[in-house]
């Protein structure tokens, strides 16, 4: 995940903080001289880098601070409103104009993940209740207007494209298409180049005059680092961009991209891609970045994907069940599988809760024991999943043999699942009391 390394760095330089208790003005600066070294080896821009730690440094050492009963805590709450301030103190959002449509223009190199974000920006629209337009501007990549067309299509979103013609008329007439057919929100794929030059630059003024776009969105690799940092300043000098979706978040990446955007060119990060699927796009939220990034977690984005993620009515269709005594079976534990693993990986999801993150980082989780599961429960008859206690050491080599796994591992996942069902039952999932009425189900808050 993107900000391991600096997150680990500056816990480390904030529990050195915490362990000297009172802290003299040269304790500060010895810390800031970490942070600054912690920010460049995660690619943050120079300049910007100077101007925080500078920022920092000052409040740091005043006298509110050094005379506080916890003088580390007030440092730390500094850096992370000076990390909020860096990125944004605002959530920017995409704003709609009175009169649809609201025309979207992407633009970005080649390689960055254009396409495929514009397909996940527009099911994060459709998702929201809006009829967005996918146009197919790209006319020189190779199968770019086919990607577009296959990435549309499982977004459920309809692509415009006339084929390989003039792309300022492809999207002239697609904001007409979207105009006259009800579309509330055109996204046009522009051209991308494997590096800037003026040709590009002069097609993507062109359509910019045409279409009069609302927003301008810089597509940029955040794997790339600082080249997405002047990516970004190159395409807003010649544009005018109105923000930045950043893509690859999710990859084992510096970071440094991120906290240098806004700083370098005035203009935000909008979006951010968390992964390949098509609902790994995820609004920018510096304060929750922030919060991140000193391992703070970030409770309420893990809360908007559950809300996102996970089916109300299977969730109603189980508590109905408990509640009338009918017992938590081996098919509803694959289908809460399911389920997680809609929101993300698990060490994704336990890096946002507070406290955790730093703990788990050398722990090696690994996300395929899910699949694993899957594939036993899977391996099992209806009556198997059921009713396990009737699964024999015969049962057990066929389970086995069946999901590519072993006895051990069917002996493993039937042991788990019978400490679940004492958790239930612990929960007062105890079906009728003595009066001849049901109790109620008492499950804290969703299972898993």
């Amino acid at each position: 995940m993107a900000f391991e390394g600096l997150s680990d760095k500056l816990a480390a330089v904030f529990k050195k903080l915490r362990g000297r208790g009172i802290l003299s003005e040269a304790d500060v600066k010895e810390a800031m001289r970490e942070v600054r070294l912690a920010l460049l080896e995660a690619d943050v821009s120079y300049k910007v880098v100077k101007d925080f730690v500078d920022k920092v440094t000052v409040r740091a050492v005043g006298a509110d601070v050094l005379s506080s009963l916890t003088p580390a805590q007030q440092v730390i709450k500094i850096v992370n409103e000076e990390l909020v301030e860096l990125m944004g103190s605002e959530n920017s959002r995409i704003e709609f104009p009175n009169r649809p449509p609201c025309i979207i223009m992407m633009v970005g190199l080649q390689g960055s993940g254009k396409t495929t974000h514009a397909a996940k920006l527009a099911k994060y629209f459709k998702d929201q209740g809006k009829r967005p337009l996918l146009a197919a501007c790209d006319v020189y990549r190779p199968a770019a207007i086919n990607q577009l067309q296959v990435v549309g299509e499982k977004a459920g979103v309809k692509v415009f494209e006339m084929g390989q013609i003039n792309p300022v008329v492809i999207a002239r007439e697609a904001v007409k298409h979207a105009t006259e057919h009800g579309n509330d929100v055109v996204i046009l794929d522009t051209a991308g180049r494997l590096h800037i030059d003026e040709e590009l630059m002069d097609e993507l003024k062109n359509i910019k005059a045409e279409t009069n776009p609302h927003e301008i969105i810089l597509v940029v690799d955040a794997m790339t680092g600082q080249d997405a940092v002047n990516a970004a300043k190159a395409f807003d000098e010649a544009l005018g961009i109105t923000g930045v979706l950043m893509s690859k978040l999710d990859s084992d990446t510096r970071g440094g991209a991120a906290l240098s955007v806004l700083a370098v060119t005035g203009k935000p990060v909008k979006f951010v891609g968390t992964g390949e699927k098509l609902d790994d796009l995820e609004l920018f939220h510096p304060k929750r970045m922030a919060s991140r990034i000193l391992g703070m977690g970030d409770v309420l984005t893990l809360i908007e994907r559950a809300e996102s993620s996970i089916d109300e009515s299977e969730i109603q269709k189980l508590t109905n069940k408990l509640a009338d005594n009918q017992g938590f079976d081996l098919t509803d534990l694959l289908d809460q599988m399911k389920q997680i693993k809609k929101m993300g990986s698990i060490k994704q999801l336990a890096s946002m809760l507070p406290g955790v993150g730093d703990k788990i980082r050398d722990v090696d989780i690994d996300d395929n024991q899910i699949n694993r599961i899957e594939a036993l429960i899977t391996s099992m008859t209806p009556e198997e999943r059921a009713r396990p206690e009737i699964i024999n050491p015969s049962r057990k080599k066929r389970i086995a043999a069946g999901s590519g796994n072993s006895v051990s591992d069917v002996n493993r996942l039937l042991k788990q699942f019978e400490q679940m069902q004492k958790m239930f039952k612990q929960f007062g999932v105890t079906g009728k009391n003595g009066k001849g009425k049901k109790n109620r189900l008492r499950i804290p808050g969703r299972f898993m």
